[in-house]
């Protein structure tokens, strides 16, 4: 499929502009909630992304985009702006998207080109000048613990032997005009590298980006193998390099064309309060924790710089379309690597990426040389590779379907789970799995453990021809030039 790679956010939101999915907003808006409640109404009715361009007690000129990678508002084409983003027609389907980030894993990594001059860089704030205090930071929910200054954003760390730099996406929390406090969770890629620079026993340094070219925000929560650099992925996904700056104060690039650049060191002891904050589950649940202080030892922005904000909650929204893409594709790839028969993985957005469909082919039993006998037998090898993959702690459930479902159509889905999974031979639990303390049903024992069950559903249809029911819907229970002519008279 032809990618066009566009380059910075401002090119998306040229882009945007043209489909008419952007609206600005010129009146006057608080950051103190109104903000982020706007950007909760937009998401929730599937509107244009809201642009902000008059924030109260902000220079002018600071501009503020809700909703950058939402689904979309036009009808025709719901994953506009991600197909956007990764420079795919408008009106991709969700798995072809989902088909072409996981073929771009078996590609050559291509690594950045380091420019000299940047956009990025137009300004440049050291010392006590570097303070948040300047930039519109919204508080998005009430009762979050404060103002998150990312919530869209890339978090750029490098290994301390500095032959790894990855990029990734998690919250991070102002606490006050030259301090931040952020989730850096041990098992994930984060917490790894931030444990490597524990045991030197010297603070980490990080860059937090915002504002990048708009495949950035995807690929840092892809869930790539550890020791891959996003991007070389993005490189050898668009065929072309991308371009990264040197900070100023630390030894890290970013990408050249990002709005904003928030440049430090994480402290290995000292801590503060951080959160609760609403989250990708729906709900504002939890208390605040210890976190990991982000010292700020420079910023560089853009003139007229724009922040993305993502108001994380009831789905869709951001944390449910590009978790629900890129960790598709990655679990999509782990199956198949795994020698199952899949012929698509897609972990439903509206399930706030709680659970995994699957569908197999009709002929799976053929396909997999009779290592499986039965149904449930696939149905629990396929949960077990779904689950204990990289991207598996976000999940909790697992549908395995034949693949005359459309796992992105909800109705489709519903339809498959609720008339073939038998209420008690088609459920399966797996004991002690990998789960997050975001989940709202776990107890406080299982959170503390790390470890809780999980369930798969068995939907798959009987692989005997003689047993499988005929189906009644038009793609499937009418001839071709039945179907032919039906088109001609009901087009």
């Amino acid at each position: 499929m032809t990618r066009k790679h566009l380059k910075s956010l401002r090119e998306y939101l040229d882009a945007l502009a043209e489909l008419g999915d952007l609206r600005e907003v010129a009146e006057p808006v608080d950051t103190e909630l109104e903000i982020g409640a706007v950007i909760r109404r937009a998401v929730e009715r599937n509107d244009p992304a809201p642009l902000f361009t008059a924030v109260t007690g902000h220079a002018p000129g600071f501009r503020v985009l809700g909703n950058p990678g939402a689904l979309s508002s036009l009808p025709g084409a719901r994953w506009a702006r991600a197909a956007l983003s990764l420079g795919l027609p408008v009106d991709s389907h969700p798995l072809e998207i989902v088909e072409e980030l996981a073929g771009a894993q078996q590609l050559t990594p291509i690594a950045p080109v380091i420019v000299e001059d940047a956009p990025c860089q137009q300004n440049v704030l050291l010392g006590e000048d570097a303070t948040l205090d300047a930039f519109p930071v919204p508080l998005i929910h009430d009762g979050d613990g404060g103002r998150y200054v990312n919530t869209w954003g890339a978090i750029v760390v490098r290994t301390p032997d500095g032959t790894w730099t990855n990029w990734s996406i998690a919250r991070i929390m102002k606490v006050d005009g030259r301090t931040m406090a952020g989730m850096i969770n041990p098992p994930q890629d984060l917490g790894k590298i931030f444990k490597l620079w524990q045991e030197r026993g010297e603070p980490m340094p990080y860059a937090l980006v915002q504002g990048c070219e708009p495949a950035v925000p995807f690929v840092c929560g892809m869930g790539l193998p550890s020791g891959v650099d996003e991007a070389g992925y993005l490189g050898a996904f668009f065929g072309e390099a991308l371009e990264t700056v040197r900070c100023k104060t630390v030894d890290l690039e970013v990408p050249a064309s990002a709005e904003i650049v928030i440049e430090g060191h994480v402290s290995l002891d000292e801590t503060v309060p951080e959160g609760p904050m609403g989250e990708f589950l729906g709900y504002v649940s939890g208390q605040p924790r210890q976190r990991n202080v982000f010292r700020i030892s420079a910023i560089t922005h853009r003139d007229d710089p724009v922040l993305p904000v993502v108001s994380a909650g009831k789905p869709v929204e951001e944390d449910h379309t590009g978790v629900g893409l890129t960790y598709s594709a990655v679990a999509l790839t782990n199956l198949r690597e795994a020698g199952l028969p899949v012929t698509a993985a897609w972990m439903v957005p509206e399930s706030a990426v709680n659970l995994l469909a699957i569908t197999v082919p009709r002929d799976w039993r053929e396909r997999s040389a009779g290592a499986f006998t039965t149904t449930r037998m696939l149905t629990r090898a396929l949960a077990r590779v779904g689950l204990r993959a990289k991207v598996g702690f976000w999940l909790s459930r697992v549908l395995v379907l034949d693949d005359d479902i459309d796992p992105t159509d909800l109705r489709d889905l519903l339809w498959g789970f609720a008339t073939r999974c038998h209420p008690g031979r088609g459920e399966l639990r797996l004991e002690d799995e990998r789960v997050t303390p975001l989940h709202i049903f776990y107890s406080q024992e299982e959170i503390l453990s790390g470890s809780g069950p999980k369930t798969a559903y068995d939907c798959l249809l009987p692989w005997e021809p003689e047993k499988r029911p005929r189906s009644t819907a038009f793609k499937d229970n009418f001839t071709e030039p039945v179907r032919r002519r039906a088109l001609e008279l009901w087009p």
